[in-house]
C-alpha cells in the first residue's frame, strides 16, 4: 500500500466515478483503475461495488475511507513540517468563492498571500450553485476552504469563521410606487415581481425563508448568477429585489430602501471541514482574511 493508491482510492470514493477521479487527479483512467485493483489485492478485499451504471463503496471501502484520509493528512503534515523547516511554507490550497464579493478584495488578498508565501500554490474556483454548492465541495473534500454566505443552520459539518455581516436592502426602480418611502416592510412587496439570484445562493435562500415565514408568496421573475447585475434588471422595471447591502457601484435609476419590520442580515464566512485540522497553508490564509474586509463596503 502506498500513498498514491490511497489518493486514488479517496478520489474515487468521493467522486463515485473512476472517470471523474482520474480527471481530478490529472491521471488516465487505466492508471487509477490499476491502482485500485492493486490496493484491493494487497488488502484482499473489494473496496468498490462496480456495475455498468454506478460505482459505490463496499462495506470495506466505507471502513477504509476515514483511515485513508487520516493517513494522507498525516503524510501531508509530515512533508509540510520538513519542507517549511528548510524552505518556508509550502502546500496547495483549493479555495472556492462566489461570483461577486463586495466585502473582500479576493484578488488583493491572494496577491498579498502570494507575496508572503510564494511556494504555496492557490487554485480558485466558483460554483454554479452558489454558496450551497461551495459548502458541499468543502464537505466532500473538493475544496479546502471557501467563502460563502450561508446561515449557521446550513453549515452542518463545517467550521465557519465569520468575516462580515451586512443588512439586506430593497431595490426598486426610481419611478416605482414605493421609491419615495424611508423604509419598507415585507408585506409592502406582496404581489411584486422579484429579481434574485439562483436557488442555492445563500442570499436567495435567506430571502425565500423570510417571505415563507411571513406567509407572503413571492414570484421570482428574473434569476441571475451575478449579484452585480441585479440593479440593471431593477432599473429596467422587471421587478424589485431584496439583496445584501454590499458595494455594487453607482446605480442611477434605482432607489434603495431599508427593511423596517425584520432584521434580515447576510453573513460572509470562510468555511473549512469540521473535525479536520486545516493545513498550515490554509491556516495562514485564514489569518489574513480577517484583515481583508473592505471598510465602507456597504452602500
Amino acid at each position: 500500500m502506498d500513498s498514491r493508491q490511497l489518493e486514488y482510492f479517496v478520489a474515487v470514493a468521493e467522486e463515485l466515478s473512476f472517470t471523474r477521479a482520474a480527471q481530478r487527479k490529472f491521471a488516465v483512467q487505466s492508471t487509477v483503475s490499476a491502482a485500485i485493483r492493486a490496493l484491493e489485492s494487497d488488502l484482499k478485499t473489494t473496496l468498490f461495488d462496480r456495475s455498468t451504471r454506478r460505482v459505490t463503496l463496499s462495506a470495506a471501502g466505507e471502513a477504509l475511507l476515514p483511515e485513508a484520509k487520516a493517513a494522507l493528512e498525516a503524510l501531508d503534515r509530515a512533508r509540510a513540517v520538513v519542507e517549511e523547516a528548510s524552505t518556508g511554507l509550502r502546500g496547495n490550497i483549493r479555495i472556492g468563492t462566489m461570483t461577486r464579493l463586495g466585502l473582500v478584495d479576493l484578488a488583493a488578498l491572494l496577491g498579498a498571500f502570494y507575496q508572503r508565501y510564494p511556494l504555496v500554490e492557490v487554485q480558485v474556483t466558483t460554483s454554479p450553485t452558489g454558496s450551497s454548492g461551495l459548502a458541499d465541495d468543502v464537505r466532500h473534500g473538493r475544496l479546502d476552504i471557501s467563502l460563502v454566505g450561508l446561515n449557521p443552520t446550513e453549515l452542518t459539518g463545517l467550521e465557519a469563521r465569520e468575516l462580515a455581516t451586512v443588512p439586506f436592502v430593497v431595490m426598486v426602480p426610481s419611478a416605482h410606487r414605493l421609491a419615495g418611502r424611508d423604509g419598507i416592510e415585507l408585506r409592502d412587496m406582496a404581489g411584486e415581481r422579484f429579481i434574485d439570484q439562483l436557488r442555492g445562493f445563500g442570499n436567495r435562500t435567506t430571502v425565500d425563508h423570510a417571505f415563507d415565514n411571513a406567509g407572503i408568496p413571492r414570484r421570482v421573475q428574473v434569476e441571475v448568477p451575478d449579484l452585480s447585475t441585479v440593479p440593471e434588471y431593477v432599473r429596467a422595471g422587471l421587478g424589485v429585489a431584496v439583496v445584501p447591502e454590499v458595494d455594487l457601484g453607482n446605480q442611477p435609476g434605482v432607489a434603495r430602501l431599508r427593511l423596517t419590520d425584520i432584521d434580515l442580515t447576510w453573513t460572509l464566512s470562510a468555511i473549512t471541514l469540521s473535525g479536520k485540522r486545516p493545513s498550515r497553508a490554509v491556516t495562514a490564509l485564514l489569518d489574513l482574511m480577517s484583515d481583508s474586509i473592505r471598510p465602507g463596503a456597504a452602500f
